[in-house]
């Protein structure tokens, strides 16, 4: 659901990038670009237009970057809390396995020594 989002916010900056490269290109062959050269240049239209269209899409790429970044933040919120909470299941597993290991050797103990009994009573009925 979230990468069909980014996907279309990505899709939308590409498409204003590529609007923004074509009026410049627009701009550069249509008009005299000195403004664009000299600092000194007469107030215009022109310079206003691409001030403009600069805002237009720095603004949407900030944008851009700031879901980017919200979205990184809560990513990385989730896999600290995922990452803890795994601990503390593979923790518990460890130690379910060490109690049944412990049973099993004292079961297992029990029998040796039932066996050893059992042996005894045997040896002595003969």
């Amino acid at each position: 659901m979230m990468s069909a989002e980014r996907a279309e916010n990505l899709a939308e900056a590409t498409q204003v990038a590529a609007e923004f490269e074509g009026e410049i290109r627009d701009i550069i062959r249509s008009r005299d670009v000195t403004f664009l050269r000299t600092p000194a240049a007469k107030p215009g239209g022109d310079a206003n237009n691409l001030n403009s269209l600069i805002q237009r899409v720095a603004g949407s790429s900030t944008v851009e970057i700031d879901n980017l970044i919200d979205q990184l933040q809560d990513m990385r919120e989730f896999l600290q809390i995922e990452g803890e909470r795994i601990s503390r299941e593979i923790a518990g597993y460890a130690q379910a396995s060490q109690n049944a290991r412990s049973q099993m050797e004292m079961i297992a103990e029990q029998i040796v020594q039932l066996r050893s009994g059992l042996q005894s009573v045997r040896a002595g009925s003969n």
